[in-house]
Order: C-alpha cells, then structure tokens, then sequence
C-alpha cells in the first residue's frame, strides 16, 4: 500500500459538512474552522477529518492582492459586481467563492508521521481523482498560466483549471484544502478577477508581479465533463467515498467541549486580518 493510499485510508473518518450552514457566513469563520481542527486532530483529540463548505458571492483576496495600489477601487468593483472582498492573512492570491463551487478541507495529523508538502497536495489529487471517476486519468496537476491564484498543483483537464490546492500547517494537524469548481461558468469567474486586477492595478508599475489572467484556460467541471453535477451531489460523493476508505465515519460538527477552541482560533483570526488591513 502507497503512502498516499495509507493516508486516506484511516480507520475512522471525521466528517463536517457547512456546504449549507456556511453560505450566510464569512469565509473568515472557514479559516477559523480548519485552524480548530488542525489543532484538534494534529493532537490526537480527533480523528483524521474531511470538511466540506461553501460560501456564497466571496472574493478572498491574499495579501499581495491587498499592496495592489487601487486596491479600493477593485474592491468597490468586485461589491458592485455582488461579491463581498475579504482579506486572508497568508499566501496566495484571489479566489471566487460562490454556491456552485465546493470547499474541500482534508486534516490529517502528523503525530506519527512526517507529511511533507508534495505528499499532502498528492493526497487531495489522489482524492479529487477517486471523487470523479468520469474523468478516467485525465485530472493533471501543474501550474496553469493565466488563472488566477496560480500554483503548482492547480487540477485541470485538457490544460483548463478547476480547482487549486492549498495548505495550512499548526499543531502537528495539515489541513490539505481545495476549491472545486463544480457548477456555472469558470471562464466567468476568471473575468471577474481579470477586471478586478486591472481595476486594482491601472497601468501602475508593481513590485510583485499578479497574473496575467485569461478566461478561457479557466471552466467548471460541468463545462468539462458534459455533466450537469450540482455541489450537493458532490458533498454526497464525498460520504460514499470515506465510507469506502474507512470502517467508521463520525458525522460531526464543532462539538460543545471543542467551542472555547473554536472561539479562540476565531478571534485569532478576526484579530490578525484587521491588524493586517491596518497596515
């Protein structure tokens, strides 16, 4: 058995599904989340845990999208365009957030282990390729030029991305996370970022040096696979999926006893991202 193989099949799963509960909140309250279950499975207070979120009409922006220098203006664009900007206090760059795009959030612990960083983005593409069998071999994972928040392991079919791949690291607890773009237009959504680099840049010459965003090397899963999926079908994949990889699979969300946690990563959170904005 490989290690990625050895990874996902654990003997319990934890599973946490907000693609409902999370659409009224702030993606703030999702970092806060995967932050608490880093913390609780890195020390063993919970088992290995899969958490599934959604948030509706979100433009996160990473912190080089925050020294754009008409960062204002971009951000008054994207809400005149229905979409509410927020700031996360680490890398990366802008991502669109709606309800046809589904959250993925995989924390596995490292007590017994070591999990280097190729090893976690391996594990959610071995996981996004079990999840969609209609691909058959075709999902690769390289750096597309031209989408917005590039990486390493963007996931595309025939050179066009859906999804990206991220990763979180406390207290001995990996939180692998990836946004799949399941329903609606991804060429859409890349258009939006496009304006909104052009809006937040005006022709200025920058330090750091954004993506040169193009459409049309961007699609949703639907577009890609002639499918009509909706993200509840997906969510659904996701519990046959571990209960396949595992002999228990513990429906579960934040527990009372793990709530003061949970309070305390949130205000973490909220406290990092307004010291940040003040800067």
């Amino acid at each position: 058995m490989s290690e990625i193989e050895v990874l996902l099949q654990q003997e319990k799963w934890r599973f946490w599904d907000q693609s409902l509960s999370g659409k009224s909140r702030s993606a703030l309250e999702s970092f806060a989340s995967d932050d608490l279950l880093c913390h609780l499975v890195g020390q063993q207070q919970s088992p290995a845990t899969v958490r599934t979120w959604v948030h509706s009409q979100t433009v996160v922006l990473g912190i080089q999208d925050h020294r754009l220098p008409f960062v204002e203006d971009g951000q008054n664009f994207l809400r005149t365009q229905g979409y509410s900007p927020i700031v996360r206090n680490s890398g990366g760059l802008a991502v669109v957030l709606d309800e046809g795009v589904l959250n993925v959030s995989i924390i596995l612990p490292e007590a017994k282990q070591a999990i280097d960083i190729p090893t976690g983005y391996e594990v959610m593409l071995t996981f996004v390729e079990l999840l969609f069998p209609e691909a058959d071999g075709k999902i690769e994972a390289y750096e597309i030029i031209g989408s917005y928040c590039p990486g390493s392991y963007d996931l595309s079919i025939d050179g066009k991305k859906f999804a990206g791949v991220s990763q979180r690291r406390l207290r001995q607890g990996i939180a692998v996370q990836v946004y799949l773009c399941i329903e609606g237009s991804g060429s859409e959504r890349a258009e939006l970022i496009r304006r909104f680099y052009e809006i937040g840049i005006q022709g200025e010459n920058t330090k750091f040096t954004y993506p040169d965003i193009k459409p049309e090397v961007m699609a949703s899963m639907n577009e890609l696979l002639d499918t009509s999926f909706r993200v509840e079908d997906i969510v659904i994949r996701i519990q046959q999926l571990l209960q396949q990889l595992s002999d228990t699979v513990i429906h579960q969300s934040v527990t009372p006893d793990e709530m003061d946690l949970y309070m305390f990563y949130m205000q973490r959170v909220v406290d990092r991202n307004k010291k940040m904005l003040e800067k």
